[in-house]
């Protein structure tokens, strides 16, 4: 059978949620699937990196698509014509986008509808076209996938769509992420704190991540603790500009605050494994990938106590409510001052993170696929 997948987030060093997901999840069904063909759709130029295997086929599709009106562009013309031409079985898009004017087949993955509870997190014109189209992709899809029981239910909720219709797969994590000795725990707080004790925020820049509120709750713990010399590190890239040099804050809490931008993988994971905790206090996540990876890497958690973030750290974590300054703050004052408490949720962690992996989301994927390339081919 010929699948086409949706590739367009697979850059090299400028991988996030949907680049790496798509990364994971197509270079294992590629390889566990020799037997059939795949058609690997890019927007741009792609590096040859992501061609995992003599069974993919890599396709440019003009013009790129970054902006509203070129996905319509793009999913309704170019995609609809290449899934034509390459008379394609199925089409699997990983960031939830179809092609509505196509009849073959199609499995999306929805990950999160942050863009429905929270319109005014995204640009105008983005949230226009999520909340416009993705309930037309939800009823177009043969198939959804989310990332969680709590987005499985939401899906089904807001778009009026049948359980049977969405499949619940959790995130895997990669295995660069695991403990690392004092030493390198060292080279990293030397590198990017002075080699100070760190809190660990890791996750693009954007509203929901809550980085507002954690940088205020990070304040008040300081003045409850004026001897401290605890850092925070915030590790992401920044989507657009979001107002965070407007967050008031004294001068002394400002210079204990750290922006990396976009690591390396390989120095994520180090990075990951060295902080004291990590503070992950969203207030919208379909998933929440940084958690398993700091569980893996023997990382405390403060996870905030909304959407999907239980149902992933479970008990791993302490939580807090992302809306309320003073209780992530008091979550920082109990991970900075109780190792007990670190010592326990480092050992939780290790454990549960052993529930994630990408060989098991991706062998649940193709099932889905799977179940969707039987019968006989439709016309496009």
């Amino acid at each position: 059978m010929r699948i086409a997948i949706n590739t367009r987030f697979l850059l090299p060093d400028k991988m996030e949620g949907f680049g790496w997901y798509t990364y994971e999840i197509s270079k294992r069904l590629v390889l566990n699937h020799p037997e059939h063909e795949f058609f690997f759709f890019f927007d741009r130029p792609y590096d040859k990196s992501f061609v995992f295997a003599e069974n993919v086929t890599p396709v440019i599709l003009r013009p790129p698509a970054r902006h509203p009106f070129l996905f319509i562009t793009w999913f309704e013309f170019s995609v609809k014509r290449a899934l034509k031409k390459y008379n394609i079985d199925l089409f699997f898009s990983p960031d939830g986008y179809l092609s509505l004017g196509s009849n073959i087949p199609q499995v999306n993955v929805i990950h999160d509808l942050n863009f429905v509870h929270n319109p005014d997190d995204l640009r105008p014109l983005m949230s226009w076209y999520y909340n416009k189209y993705f309930p037309k992709f939800a009823v177009k899809a043969s198939k959804i996938i989310t990332v969680s029981e709590y987005s499985r239910k939401d899906i089904m909720q807001q778009y009026d769509i049948p359980g049977e219709k969405v499949k619940a797969i959790w995130n895997g994590v990669s295995d660069v992420f695991q403990p690392v000795n004092n030493h390198v725990k060292e080279e990293i707080k030397q590198r990017y704190t002075g080699g100070k004790d760190f809190i660990l925020f890791v996750g693009s820049i954007h509203p929901r991540k809550n980085l507002k509120r954690l940088m205020l709750a990070f304040e008040q713990y300081r003045l409850r603790n004026p001897d401290t010399e605890l850092q925070l590190l915030i590790v992401g890239r920044e989507l657009w500009k979001n107002g965070l040099e407007a967050v008031s804050i004294n001068e002394q809490t400002q210079r204990a605050i750290h922006f990396t931008g976009h690591l390396s993988l390989e120095e994520l994971a180090k990075v990951t494994a060295s902080g004291l905790f990590m503070a992950f206090v969203a207030y919208f996540e379909g998933f929440g990938i940084p958690l398993v990876e700091a569980m893996r890497s023997g990382t405390p958690i403060l996870s905030g106590n909304q959407t999907s973030l239980p149902e992933v750290a479970g008990n791993a974590a302490i939580y807090c409510d992302p809306f309320s300054v003073e209780s992530i703050s008091e979550g920082i004052d109990r991970l900075a001052n109780e190792p007990k408490l670190r010592e326990e949720l480092s050992a939780l962690g290790k454990e549960r993170g052993q529930l994630f992996t990408w060989d098991q989301a991706a062998q649940k994927v193709w099932e889905v696929l799977e179940s969707q390339l039987t019968g006989s081919r439709q016309n496009v």
